[in-house]
């Protein structure tokens, strides 16, 4: 049963990602999937962990992602071919939900300086709690550099709670992180930043990726998650959240192993 889920899932996403620039509603996904429209949209939620219009946003913005890099589309044109009906209103949300307007995303060639983590004594927002466990990797998964961040939802996107570089597999602690109710968001840190695709290509496999919650913390507890990088499946919502680069994480990351600092916030 929960095969047929899945397929039924998969037939609605192709069809978003087939008609990005359309007015599409949930009805149009649920006739795609060959379900009634509340069952859907259960089932969808169970399946990817987020609403259909969620999903969709997530791809569309990751689609304009792509097409800034990728091609010589302008903005204006770019928020058209994804679905947005206004220019401002794409620039807005993509802004919030990348953490770089669409021209400065497309200067940097994707690379974010803006997710810089800060030692924890110089966060004055930040919390008593600690989330703390192991990664392990996916054998396949050539990964030397991992982003985890601690979002408000299961789309990571805009700027996470807490944050921190890993050094490849291994135990990992985020402290100082605020009473709420996370979600532990990994991805593997590409060398360049056109290595994060939200499809493989040739077989090759797409970004590597990992999500445990929800985590609830609540006057400064502690909470343990067994984290395990693997393949991006096409169920995962992409990571909008625009990554540092590989050089400049890997810094980063041998200053705080000196300094014996683990915990970070963006």
């Amino acid at each position: 049963m929960e095969i047929h889920f899945e397929h039924a899932v998969e037939r609605a996403l192709n069809m978003m990602r087939n008609n990005m620039g359309e007015d599409l509603t949930v009805d149009d996904m649920a006739r795609a999937a060959m379900f009634s429209k509340f069952h859907f949209t259960r089932v969808f939620q169970r399946v990817t962990g987020v609403s259909p219009g969620r999903f969709l946003s997530a791809m569309r913005l990751q689609q304009a992602k792509e097409l800034l890099l990728a091609t010589s589309m302008n903005v204006a044109d770019i928020s058209v071919h994804v679905g947005y009906n206004s220019v401002g209103t794409f620039s807005s949300r993509f802004t919030r939900s990348v953490g770089l307007a669409p021209t400065e995303y497309r200067r940097t060639r994707g690379i974010s300086h803006m997710v810089q983590t800060l030692p924890s004594d110089q966060d004055i927002c930040s919390g008593d709690g600690v989330v703390s466990g192991m990664l392990s990797m996916h054998p396949c998964a050539e990964v030397d550099l991992v982003f985890a961040g601690l979002f408000a939802s299961r789309v990571p996107e805009g700027r996470p709670s807490r944050c921190t570089i890993l050094n490849g597999a291994g135990h990992f602690i985020i402290d100082k992180v605020p009473d709420g109710i996370w979600y532990l968001l990994c991805q593997g840190v590409p060398r360049t930043p056109n290595d994060v695709r939200s499809i493989s290509e040739n077989g090759i496999p797409g970004p590597f990726v990992a999500s445990v919650g929800p985590i609830r913390i609540r006057r400064g507890s502690a909470a343990v998650a067994t984290v395990r990088l693997g393949p991006a499946r096409v169920f995962d919502p992409p990571l909008l959240l625009a990554l540092p680069d590989a050089r400049t994480t890997a810094l980063a990351a041998r200053r705080r192993h000196h300094a014996g600092s683990v915990g970070y916030a963006a």
